[in-house]
């Protein structure tokens, strides 16, 4: 299967990294979402991004004006309709997920690969409301995406191998390194990290350790580049609450129950780096 036509469904911090990745590869890409100002933030975004490339010789300059003349943005889905794999990088509400991929399957010509970078939603629950499961995955970018290399590949039961194939050849011709697993909650990254999360966050919650001695105990003596507590500030705890909540759903294992210092600070609204409070203090 032939790409050469990317379509990006949002402009957030994971979609114009997506973007940024696909068009630095070679591909045309169009970014998507769903008000003007969004895809202008995530263009400028971009080309800041290309700039600090380009200014620490990582990159030369004819490389980011060849980069940024493959990128175009739309507000209209409708924008998707000539695309060889479409990319969808929206916020992580099923509902929402599940409407767009309905959207898409109608948009999209019959051949085209519907991707999901969702991070913990399942793909066969995202397949079934299309007309061509066969051709739904995952496509797991990791955040920033510019600097992550790898790509979760995620199939779902009735996922063709050749689109698996196709999807991990895009992803290793933006530098990335294409991983594979099967359909299941959390996958592999965050059914293996987010019970981690949670755990120091219980050892928090006990009064155990206070979270500087915590994150710097898996820092100095796991040699964690960042300790789990401020990687939960960076991730959102809202967005670990929801990924602990589908593994305790999908697993219905006590194990994988959200610590409840957890769901406090979520209500309260205290969501990490994205709020200015977390764990820690961002103002």
């Amino acid at each position: 299967m032939d790409i050469t036509q990317i379509a990006v469904l949002g402009a957030g911090q994971m979609g114009n990294g997506i973007t940024q990745v696909a068009a630095c590869a070679g591909y045309n890409v169009v970014m998507i979402d769903i008000k003007q100002e969004y895809v202008d933030n995530g263009l400028a975004t971009i080309e800041r991004s290309l700039g600090k490339l380009v200014a620490k010789e990582r990159m030369t300059q004819d490389d980011a004006d060849s980069a940024r003349a493959n990128i175009s943005i739309a507000t209209d889905k409708s924008a998707a309709a000539d695309a060889d794999l479409v990319i969808e990088a929206i916020p992580e509400i099923p509902e929402l997920k599940f409407s767009t991929f309905k959207e898409l399957d109608q948009i999209c010509k019959p051949d085209a690969i519907l991707a999901s970078n969702t991070s913990s939603i399942s793909i066969d629950a995202i397949a079934e409301v299309t007309s061509r499961p066969n051709k739904v995955i995952g496509m797991h970018f990791m955040n920033p995406v510019p600097i992550m290399k790898l790509v979760e590949v995620i199939t779902g039961s009735a996922t063709d191998e050749e689109v698996t194939t196709t999807v991990v050849a895009a992803a290793e011709s933006m530098g990335k390194t294409a991983l594979c697993c099967k359909d299941s909650p959390g996958f592999i990254s965050n059914r293996l990290l987010c019970p981690m999360l949670n755990e120091a966050i219980l050892s928090l919650q006990e009064g155990i350790a206070e979270p500087a001695a915590i994150d710097g105990i898996m820092k100095l003596g796991m040699n964690h580049p960042i300790g789990p507590l401020a990687l939960s500030d960076l991730i959102g705890l809202d967005t670990v609450l929801h990924i602990m909540n589908v593994l305790y759903d999908g697993f219905g294992d006590e194990k994988y129950a959200p610590a409840e210092l957890l769901k406090e600070m979520v209500a309260d609204g205290k969501l990490g780096r994205k709020s200015g409070e977390g764990f820690y203090s961002y103002n």
